[in-house]
């Protein structure tokens, strides 16, 4: 049937030849196994096709006369399948030149949305050309429509919907021009416009576009957004996210959930860590396959430095698809993240021997794509009027051994095999001139391979099949070489030619099957799989087998440290998350008694400054980053969240970094190791930001020549702007006015309005008193100043103002502008009646922080308990939290940390730590976790290393280090 017959158009003109009839025969495939649906299933059946389309599908079909009629006894019938996200015949743009030493910070378009990485008017459509090699290899897999997208930019434009069919016309493949809206969090390509430059700003765009779009559409801009007018016109379509792993998916759908919309969204792979939150977006999934092959770790000292994470991720992974089904989250299966398309049987079937039913895996291929798409009643089934996109194999297409051997698409045949080729595999005999050879025909039905022993020597040979005749070629040492040629009879029992001898004689032979073909696993793919790795919370080294529970615990005979004085051998219980009683000979009363004698007892470390447990630290690409979020990139992960533990630490500031004057906003966390990122944040926290001042906000040392402010008065005048603009958004939304929701000058105006609290990366005198003196001018003060290495200089003026200090124990001299710092600057501070916290701004240090708040007794005079409270009271005040930890105290919440030894001391340890009555550390189990640690790792590298040798793939292991993040981190 070819593509005159069925999408020639009546009106179109023929210069090439005389106008053919139009082709209107039906096709009858019959005493098939049809899968209508992947529940529907009909035994003996019959399709009728014609043109292109379903005409009926049942047991009983009248057949109309001159039908071509095809008899696929012994055979299955599929639908095709269908790939949502794709960028098949897409072109991309081309890169951005790097644009010498300066950043691009405006857009470099006009008419269109002030960012360039958002262009929902792009329509893949304008860029799409069919490359039909790519078709045929996605055709061979079994597909038969896909929906592709230009893969680039944050907000990417539409799709198209193409139907593989190489004979059909470009009008007739293209089932929809406009298909779904595409969405990221990563840049475009095209354009070095900086900002975002990170995840937090990525996600903070997507919100202010959806309000733009909102101010837009209800005719409040006079001019013309071809951006945002597309935007609008897309809204009523599938919306696709790129997340690309279970945290962005996450994060994608909490926007979708803000503006109402409900995304579908492409997964990474690993939502099964976090399943209960991925059920709870309500999200259809578009999943890969692409499972990671194991290590090769022959290498021992290779195999070392592997994360657990990542082996833990190889053994788990095919488990994915079916935890998902298992939760009832319905996905479709993509090949994107595949090398090739090929080899997504492979995958398959590995997910389904891991637990994933075939049903749902033929679901996922096609009626779930085609629901996504809005297309159920075109695609994705065989339902009478459907589009005739089919394919015929030669059983369970899941099973390994089933051949694929034609993928029909709008009624237009392609070939994968042939399906009249006699399969000739097997074992057999072959007897010539009074020799027996024992031969072996393996490999796939249309292209077999040979063997061919004498005994138990294998002997060189060939074979060629094609045309229903074999040429089967073997050497023998002293002997020469043998052919035979054979036709094939559809019995291939006996295979009967000639076999032309070394000396030109030739003779008659016959090959006698001695035992069928059967399909051998191919390595360690299709073999049984490996034991599963029980998982932890997080799925990472260190991670839980259990969430800590809240105990009710009675702490005995401690030494306790209640953050104003030091009581003897005084006893405290905890008991529903709270302190609730402290003092001496206190009943248990059912709690867990420990004895604590010789030990000390503390508030749990607040840490007012981290960079810990995030996955992005700074969004430099604009002067004011005010809109975004540290709360969107908190790594619930890291496990420098167990080591701060270790160390005593339970709440801590994740602080936005230092790349401009006005950066992004806190997220205030608790500690709380194996709880999901939402979880870990403190709740009902008080609203913070990071603000910066020097070297590093004026980026002259950076190479950003095209920005302002190059110098530190330039700096002065942002803060001036910016306010005075936030005042006057904060005026205008306060009349009643209509206003154009702005997240950047929302933030702005809670400062104004003392909702929101300044944390500001700080250094120079001359810097510090510019702040305060343009926070006085607009009525609000700086919370606290940060780093302040030379605040013993202005403390007097930071007493008035009402600013605290957050500084470093002893770090001085690690570039110009801290040349003044000194050690005794955070007890000079306090002398004057400054709030001063020591904190960390360091992954290694924060773990140590009871070490540094012992360098203040050093340096400095102060008492051990006034040293004490620069890590534990003093922050807890700098962060408005004091009324709930930083202290021991009845009523407060059950932050608390019991220590080895003084905990001022670097031989202290801390033994247990616990958040709201619950033990997040305990270094009896720590000691437990190390030893089942080291037989996990035994344990994996062993499945990986059989795994290598039953002929598996490997790949080379890559030592990940962690990133840790400092303010000035890009």
């Amino acid at each position: 049937m070819g593509s005159v017959s069925l999408f020639a158009q009546d009106y179109f003109p023929i210069n090439d030849g005389v106008k053919a009839k139009k082709n209107n025969n039906y096709m009858a495939f019959t005493n098939a196994k049809i899968y209508v649906t992947p529940t529907q299933i009909i035994n003996n059946g019959t399709l009728l096709i014609q043109n292109g389309k379903v005409v009926q599908v049942g047991k009983s079909v009248t057949i109309p006369k001159n039908a071509v009629i095809e008899d696929l006894s012994g055979k299955s019938i599929y639908p095709s399948f269908i790939d949502v996200f794709s960028g098949f015949g897409v072109k991309l743009p081309e890169k951005a030149n790097g644009g010498g030493r300066s950043a691009q910070y405006g857009p470099s378009r006009e008419g269109f949305y002030w960012n360039d990485h958002i262009m929902p008017e792009n329509d893949a459509i304008n860029n799409f050309k069919y490359d039909a090699k790519q078709a045929k290899e996605l055709r061979d897999a079994g597909f038969g429509t896909i929906n592709t997208h230009i893969e680039d930019g944050i907000a990417r434009g539409t799709g198209l919907l193409v139907a593989l069919n190489d004979e059909a016309s470009e009008a007739q493949r293209i089932l929809s021009d406009r298909s779904a809206q595409y969405f990221s969090f990563k840049k475009s390509q095209a354009s070095r416009q900086s900002y975002p430059g990170s995840l937090m700003g990525a996600m903070a765009l997507m919100r202010q576009l959806y309000y733009d779009m909102d101010w837009y559409s209800k005719g409040n801009v006079d001019t013309k957004d071809r951006s945002l007018e597309a935007l609008i016109a897309n809204k009523g379509m599938t919306q696709i996210y790129a997340a690309g792993d279970q945290g962005n998916v996450l994060r994608a759908d909490k926007i979708g959930d803000l503006f109402g919309i409900q995304y579908t969204i492409l997964g990474g792979g690993d939502e099964y860590e976090y399943i209960d939150e991925i059920k709870a977006t309500n999200a259809k999934l578009i999943l890969p396959l692409n499972f990671p092959d194991a290590f090769d770790v022959s290498d021992p000292f290779e195999a070392k430095y592997i994360a657990l994470k990542d082996m833990r991720h190889w053994n788990l992974a095919p488990t994915n698809p079916k935890v998902l089904n298992d939760m009832g989250v319905e996905f479709s299966i993509t090949t994107h993240g595949l090398k090739s398309p090929k080899e997504l049987k492979e995958k398959l079937m590995k997910a389904i021997a891991y637990g994933l039913p075939k049903t749902k895996a033929l679901e996922a291929l096609t009626t779930v794509p085609a629901q996504i798409l809005g297309k159920s009643n075109e695609i994705g089934s065989l339902q009478a009027g459907s589009q005739a996109n089919f394919l015929i194999t030669s059983g369970d297409i899941f099973d390994e051994g089933t051949t694929l051997y034609e993928n029909w698409v709008q009624g237009s045949k392609n070939v994968i095999e042939n399906m009249d080729i006699v399969d000739i595999r097997g074992d057999y005999n072959l007897a010539v001139s009074g020799t027996t050879y024992t031969v072996s025909i393996t490999g796939s039905a249309s292209k077999p391979s040979l063997e061919i022993k004498k005994g138990e020597e294998t002997l060189d040979s060939k074979i060629d099949y094609s045309s229903d005749w074999v040429n089967i070629s073997f050497s023998e040492d002293n002997m020469g070489s043998y052919r035979m040629v054979a036709h094939i009879e559809p019995n291939t029992q006996t295979i009967k030619g000639s076999v032309v001898h070394p000396n030109g004689n030739e003779t008659m032979a016959t090959l006698t099957k001695t035992s069928p073909f059967e399909e051998k696993p191919k390595g360690n793919e299709a073999a049984e799989k490996p034991q599963l790795i029980a998982m932890t919370s997080p799925n990472v080294g260190y991670g839980y087998k259990e969430k800590p529970k809240q105990e009710n615990i009675l702490f005995q005979n401690a030494t306790v440290w209640t953050g104003e004085e030091i009581l003897e051998n005084t006893d405290v219980l905890v008991k529903n998350g709270k302190i609730d009683k402290v003092g001496k000979g206190l009943r248990a009363g059912g709690a867990t008694v420990v004895d604590a004698t010789g030990k000390h007892l503390t508030a749990g470390i607040i840490d007012e400054h981290t960079h810990i447990a995030a996955l992005a630290i700074n969004e430099g690409g604009q002067n004011s980053s005010a809109e975004v979020r540290m709360e969107d990139v908190v790594d619930a992960k890291d496990v420098a969240i167990y080591r701060d533990l270790a160390g005593g630490v339970t709440t801590a500031q994740l602080l936005h970094g230092s790349a401009n004057p006005i950066g992004g906003q806190s997220a205030i966390l608790r500690l709380k190791w194996g709880e999901s990122a939402d979880n870990m944040v403190f709740e009902n926290s008080p609203k913070f930001i990071k603000f910066a001042l020097g070297e590093n906000v004026k980026q002259s040392n950076w190479g950003s020549y095209s920005r302002f402010p190059q110098t530190r008065m330039g700096v002065e005048q942002v803060y001036t702007d910016y306010f005075q603009r936030a005042k006057e958004y904060d005026e205008k939304k306060k009349s009643g006015q209509p206003y154009r929701h702005d997240e950047e000058m929302e933030t702005l105006a809670e400062i104004l309005n003392g909702e929101r609290f300044i944390s500001c990366h700080s250094y120079v005198q001359s810097e510090i008193n510019m702040m305060m003196k343009v926070a006085e001018k607009f009525g609000f003060r700086v919370n606290t100043f940060t780093h302040i290495l030379e605040g013993y200089k202005v403390a007097d003026k930071m007493a008035e103002h009402g600013a605290g200090g957050g500084t470093f124990s002893d770090w001085w001299a690690y570039k110009y502008e801290v040349k003044d710092a000194i050690p005794h600057n955070a007890a000079i501070m306090m002398s004057q009646g400054v709030t001063v916290a020591i904190n960390s701004d360091d992954a290694e240090m924060s773990r140590r922080l009871n070490q540094e708040a012992g360098k203040a007794v050093k340096y400095g005079g102060l008492s051990e308990i006034e040293a004490w409270k620069t890590v534990t009271l003093n922050p807890a005040k700098l962060l408005h939290l004091d009324d709930r930890v930083g202290s021991i105290a009845e009523g407060k919440e059950a932050d608390v940390v019991l220590w080895s030894d003084h905990p001022l001391s670097v031989y202290a340890k801390a033994e247990k730590t616990l958040i709201q009555g619950k033990v997040y550390f305990d270094i009896e189990k720590d000691k437990q976790m190390r030893d089942s640690i080291k037989k996990e790792r035994n344990q994996l590298i062993g499945m990986m290393l059989n795994e290598k040798n039953n002929g598996g793939k490997t790949r080379t292991p890559v030592q990940n280090k962690k990133r840790e993040f400092h303010c000035d981190s890009l």
